[in-house]
């Protein structure tokens, strides 16, 4: 069974798969007690950031040692160890940022001298780029990240005396109690300083997850990879899925061919022999050749029905001229489970984005059903503007422990998708329920960059 559109909830319970209308309706109820968790949370991570900012510049300072210390021989000892300090810490950070902030950083090459000696490992050090930029943030961060990190954690930390300490201890102290610019020294401006501190900590909690942002960003400058690593990682991407293209093509090819040779070719082989002995047959027994027409009939029926198939395997007819849309909910219909799908896409997308979100939403549907023992299934198709990408949910309530290294499946959509520079996410607890979201960069025509902003 297949529901579509008309807002609601899924049936995982998840987010509201209905228009966007009822998907605003929905989230408004629920904004005024989620925010403040989250700002909560960002205020607690500002705290820790803060504190990590501090390890950050005690580990440069051994860094700094270690260098010194290099003329009589301590430093070479001790430069390995400190360094490997330090970038643990950075892919710390770098952890944090995607996680909490959704920005990712790439990281450097691993650092050098992996089997050489303490001196050489050493030498090979200072002249490494990526230890430098961690050598950089170390001494940075306790002066550009450690203060802005500290902007919402002041707020929210003297708003917090201004409304629960100063209605208490106004009256025992009798002379310079204030309150950021509010002198304390009656009821009245004591009930201002509760209302200053109260707006002081929402203007903290509200300005902490900004704060986040734009801390990871600033850290991101200082700990992505040198431009020449990142330029080496880009042509290994690139020639990895290449290759991985190619094969799939090939394999695709294989496929089709062997298709052909079994299915449409062999019965048009059948038909041919079918219709020369009918041929001989129309002078001396034409009942048994009309017989012969009439199985020719069916045979030329079954061929055009492996072609059909073969052509929707290909390119389903539905997706050419309907859409992804449309060519999801198809796919929904043909399917035995219950499934719920959620389009919110402005137009038409370029022919081979839609074509691969097809295909990879038809094996996460086959696999909910055949690994996972699902019964339901909630897809949302939706284009991200902020990020220029096809984003595609499919949620299942199967018993989860889906695992991309155990599966063809999972990994052919991995490879499909990698040809647009998509990515599949997948979490999968054992139990359930399973969640995969594919994104799918738009920015021209064409595969590693074809544009959602097209008419297809």
């Amino acid at each position: 069974m297949v529901r579509s559109g008309g807002g609601g909830r899924s049936p995982l319970g998840g987010a509201p798969i209905g228009g966007p209308e009822a998907v605003r309706a929905q989230a408004s109820t629920r904004w005024s007690g989620r925010w403040r968790t989250g700002d909560w949370i960002a205020v607690a991570r500002c705290q820790l950031l803060s504190l990590a900012a501090l390890a950050a510049w005690a580990v440069g300072a051994l860094v700094v040692l270690a260098i010194l210390l290099l003329p009589i021989g301590v430093g070479f000892a001790l430069l390995p160890s400190s360094a490997a300090a330090l970038r643990r810490l950075t892919d710390r950070h770098r952890a944090w940022a995607a996680r909490w902030s959704g920005v990712r950083i790439s990281p450097p090459a691993p650092l050098p001298g992996e089997g050489l000696t303490r001196r050489r490992r050493a030498v090979a050090l200072l002249g490494d780029e990526g230890f430098w930029r961690d050598f950089g943030w170390a001494w940075l961060e306790p002066w550009t990240g450690g203060l802005l990190v500290a902007v919402p954690l002041a707020l929210v930390e003297y708003g917090v005396f201004g409304a629960l300490v100063q209605p208490f201890i106004w009256r025992r102290i009798d002379d310079g109690n204030w309150c950021a610019f509010v002198p304390v020294h009656s009821t009245a401006t004591m009930l201002a300083a509760l209302l200053l501190g109260i707006a002081f900590v929402a203007a903290g909690l509200r300005l902490a997850p900004v704060v986040l942002r734009l801390h990871a960003r600033l850290g991101g400058r200082t700990l992505s990879a040198p431009r020449a690593t990142e330029l080496v990682r880009r042509i290994e991407e690139l020639t990895d899925t290449r290759a991985e293209t190619l094969d799939t093509q090939a394999a695709e090819l294989r496929r089709i061919e062997r298709d052909l040779h079994d299915g449409a070719q062999a019965r048009l082989v059948a038909l041919g022999l079918t219709l020369d002995q009918a041929t001989r047959l129309l002078d001396t027994d034409p009942q048994a050749a009309r017989e012969l027409l009439a199985e020719v009939r069916a045979t030329s029926g079954r061929a055009l029905q492996d072609l059909r198939e073969l052509v929707h395997g290909i390119h389903p007819p539905v997706l050419a001229d309907r859409g992804l849309g449309d060519a999801v909910r198809s796919l929904a219909l043909d399917s035995f489970l219950d499934v719920v799908v959620a389009v919110e896409l402005p137009e038409r997308l370029p022919a081979p984005v839609e074509s691969a979100g097809y295909f990879a939403v038809a094996e996460l549907l086959a696999n909910a059903g055949k690994h996972a023992d699902a019964r339901e299934v909630a897809i949302r198709l939706e284009h991200d503007p902020a990020h220029g990408a096809l984003r595609i949910t499919v949620t299942d309530d199967g018993h989860g422990g889906a695992d991309p290294a155990r599966g063809s499946g999972l990994r052919g959509i991995e490879r499909r998708l990698s040809a647009f520079d998509g990515t599949l996410a997948l979490h999968s607890p054992p139990g359930g329920p399973t969640t995969a979201t594919l994104e799918i960069p738009c920015a021209s025509s064409s595969p590693k960059t074809s544009s959602c902003s097209g008419t297809g």
